[in-house]
């Protein structure tokens, strides 16, 4: 999993293919989320990465991604495929995840 930031969460955004976990520094069910995804295997096209939301330095990204002031519950998830949001859910679970990426991945 990689950990974004300022300076490339953008790049990795329009990656072909990218899984966004937005999260803060204090989620505990974030942290259960990650811990589940340790022995999940991200298919080798696939990127996966985490933003906490409490970090500094991210007001651009919140200004490109509006959607993000509405968020309620964490950890919360969204597919980009080249710089497009696909799919956009709150919470965890493998199941779950593999339903939206197969989704996105079947034409």
């Amino acid at each position: 999993m990689e950990i974004l930031n300022q300076s490339n969460w953008e790049e990795f955004l329009y990656s072909p293919t990218s899984i966004l976990i937005l999260s803060k520094t204090d989620c505990e069910s974030c942290e259960a989320w990650f811990s589940e995804l340790e022995t999940y295997e991200i298919p080798p096209d696939i990127r996966l990465g985490k933003l906490l939301l409490d970090s500094p330095g991210l007001g651009r990204f919140k200004m490109e991604n509006d959607w993000v002031a509405n968020i309620d519950i964490l950890p919360f998830n969204a597919i980009f495929v080249d710089g497009d949001v696909k799919k956009q859910w709150a919470g965890g679970g493998i199941e779950r995840l593999q339903t939206r990426l197969n989704q996105i991945m079947s034409p």
